[in-house]
């Protein structure tokens, strides 16, 4: 019995075996524009681009936001990630002045993809499939590298020179501009976000939590002071070999995040859950970057409905699912606020509802979880109690 979520995912994705392109150490091509900082040797990181060996507009290859409209199958994603070539140099996340860095910057403000070549101290080896960030195929410490001239995406080029903008309210600005995640999440990992004095690099992997979480802990203060539903209402949708089930409660603001893995490696069948009150969460979720992913993804939705509610999400991954990073779950929810909902009198109705589309009994995600156990089982004090009849 594998007993976290983490320990699970690092088993799943040793065993995944993927294939990814052959190339020497001279690459000609474009980055979509891609960049990818790693996170082993930190306050030293090993950052830069990512490449593929093609010339012209490649951006479909590092934009998550299209993929589910364009109705992207998972082989279609890894077969576009593992042919990134991701090269490196190890960086003090503080040397922003490098010309190496100021190039890295440039391609995580383009708003097209780059013509570049490279060359490599050896041969780019390997791919890179973790459970937290998005694959990608071989790679090697690059030791020359030209990129074609850059236009800037407007918005974020306004963000870049504002050096008096804090992180957090360049990272909201740019959202409510309508800049793609992506492409705010690769300037903030850059250093090309936030006040003067502190730029500096963040590991991918991070800067995409503090990016999900700073717009989360925004968007949560102003959804407290909205009405809250009157009705339960359930949101739905699958890709990738996961479905979602989203309830959001007549009540204030809570939240809990269960997600399952259904006979993927072997016979296995999984629960993780975390939660957190009205009061919110001090410390890191135990399931990683799902949980704040997800929790944005649904405030964002609140906001534009101006409405409170509470929150609970039954996620399930099947046969065939490969970790493919938190995207996975942002663009899948967005997509299920974005449809057609059930509406429902009481949780149980909901939750019955929701459990003709899974493949677990709910019973087993109210035994695993806090919050649900909560909610079925405190009986509501009414006036009745207090009449004998």
């Amino acid at each position: 019995m594998i007993t976290s979520k983490n320990a699970y995912l690092a088993k799943l994705t040793e065993q995944i075996q993927m294939k990814s392109v052959k190339v020497g150490k001279n690459l000609e091509g474009s980055t979509p524009p891609s960049v990818f900082i790693g996170r082993w040797s930190y306050p030293k990181v090993y950052a830069g681009p990512m490449m593929v060996g093609e010339a012209g507009d490649t951006s479909i290859m590092d934009s998550p936001e299209s993929w589910i409209g364009q109705n992207k199958q998972q082989e279609d994603i890894i077969n576009y990630r593992m042919n990134l070539v991701r090269g490196k140099q190890l960086i003090k996340i503080d040397d922003l002045e490098n010309p190496f860095v100021e190039k890295l910057q440039d391609i995580s403000l383009a708003s097209t993809s780059i013509d570049s070549e490279a060359t490599f101290g050896k041969t780019p080896t390997g791919s890179m499939l973790s459970e937290d960030s998005m694959p990608h195929g071989p790679s090697a410490v690059i030791e020359k590298f030209d990129i074609d001239a850059v236009r800037w995406d407007k918005q974020l080029e306004k963000t870049f020179y504002d050096t008096d903008l804090k992180a957090g309210d360049a990272v909201v600005n740019l959202h409510n501009k309508d800049v793609p995640f992506s492409a705010m999440q690769k300037a903030f990992s850059v250093g090309a976000i936030g006040t003067k004095n502190k730029r500096k690099l963040v590991p991918t992997r991070w800067s995409i939590t503090a990016c999900d979480s700073t717009l989360a802990d925004r968007f949560l203060k102003e959804v407290r002071k909205f009405e809250q539903l009157d009705t339960y209402r359930v949101y739905e949708f699958g890709s990738f070999n996961n479905y979602y089930i989203i309830i959001l409660t007549p009540t204030e603001w809570q939240y809990e995040w269960y997600e399952a893995f259904i006979k993927i490696m072997y016979n296995e069948e999984l629960i993780y859950s975390d939660y957190e009150t009205n009061g919110g969460k001090k410390e890191y979720s135990i399931v990683g970057g799902c949980y704040y992913t997800a929790k944005m993804a649904v405030l964002d939705y609140l906001m534009k409905i101006k409405k409170q509610s509470g929150l609970i999400i039954l996620r399930e991954a099947y046969e065939g699912y490969v970790p493919l990073g938190v995207f996975n779950v942002r663009e899948n929810i967005k997509e299920a606020m974005q449809k057609p909902y059930k509406e429902f009198e009481t949780l149980e109705e909901s939750l019955k509802y929701g459990g003709t589309k899974l493949r677990i009994p709910i019973k087993k995600y109210v035994k695993q979880g806090t919050l649900l156990n909560e909610m079925l089982h405190t009986k509501q004090t009414t006036l009745d109690m207090y009449f004998k009849k």
